[in-house]
């Protein structure tokens, strides 16, 4: 029997960040899946008044996306009201979320990254380093809010104002041609991977969450030599940003096979159109027994 059977788990969801109605998503299915199991579950469309919102909470199980909730505030609370919660900590949060400061803690490990260079919200032009084409995105969002393929010149003040709404720093990054692929991570053992291929530019919000002709390949299709690569990479990052509970790591594949990588989500979606639950199917993992695994991995990690 789990430790949290009997106990009141707090589903927290929504939130105040632009990826609200995603995390309403991936709380929906995650509830469903744990009153299905038994779970006594509440319910916590989290706003300003979260502190109050906890009072009657034994465990937390984190189903936010994006600022405030997937970036260490959320979690910070959390350690100070002494309530176990699910997924990564404090740090790791924090560090992962911001895209800057994650690229360069795995640049020190010898970890390769897309090249990047920062520029500052409300800067109106910019003529990357490395040239056209890049990727554009405000440093500490999800769910490619905010980010733009930028092939041109002329495209730049638009993707710079977009990026800039959403952040006070801008990242300009190289655009990597190959295999997007992702990693699911839980608990320190790598799962296994998924190659997204989308009829979009790129793997935009649209193609994540609203689509219905991205295919999901799993697992990705590539040698055992550039899995094992992929996997160590992938597991390297999770444990250098100090993640716990599930992550998932976002590789491009170059055509050469070399891994790049882009980022690490603490918080993965579990929606419909959700890679880390995909992963787990293949390895034999169905979504209830993936989100107890969740749960039950819930504790104080400062």
């Amino acid at each position: 029997m789990s430790r949290w059977q009997g106990k009141r788990v707090g589903l927290l969801m929504g939130g105040l960040s632009p990826e609200r109605e995603v995390s309403l998503q991936t709380g929906k299915n995650c509830g469903d899946a744990l009153r299905a199991l038994g779970y006594d579950v509440r319910d916590i469309d989290v706003g300003l008044d979260v502190a109050m919102q906890l009072k009657d909470i034994d465990v937390a199980f984190i189903a936010l996306h994006g600022r405030w909730g997937e970036d260490g505030c959320i979690q910070g609370l959390l350690e100070a009201l002494q309530i176990p919660y699910t997924h990564s900590g404090v740090l790791a949060s924090a560090a992962a979320m911001n895209k800057l400061f994650a690229k360069r803690i795995f640049q020190s490990l010898g970890i390769k990254t897309a090249a990047f260079e920062v520029v500052a919200s409300g800067v109106t032009a910019h003529t990357p380093k490395a040239g056209f084409a890049c990727i554009v995105k405000p440093n500490g969002q999800g769910s490619s809010v905010g980010v733009s393929l930028v092939k041109r010149q002329e495209e730049m003040a638009a993707a710079l104002k977009l990026a800039g709404d959403h952040a006070r720093e801008i990242l300009v990054e190289q655009y990597i041609k190959g295999q997007e692929i992702n990693v699911a991570v839980i608990d320190g053992e790598v799962l296994g991977s998924v190659e997204i291929r989308t009829t979009h530019e790129f793997y935009d919000y649209d193609a994540k969450y609203i689509a219905n002709d991205t295919q999901y390949l799993v697992p990705a299709p590539v040698s055992a030599e550039v899995e094992r690569r992929l996997f160590d990479v992938s597991k390297r990052a999770y444990e250098a940003l100090g993640c716990a509970g599930a992550a998932r790591v976002d590789v491009i594949v170059d055509a050469s096979g070399e891994p790049y990588l882009l980022e690490v989500n603490t918080l993965p979606g579990m929606t419909s159109h959700s890679l880390v639950p995909k992963i787990a199917k293949h390895r034999g993992i169905e979504f209830q027994p993936l989100v107890e695994r969740m749960l039950e991995g819930a504790g104080l990690k400062a």
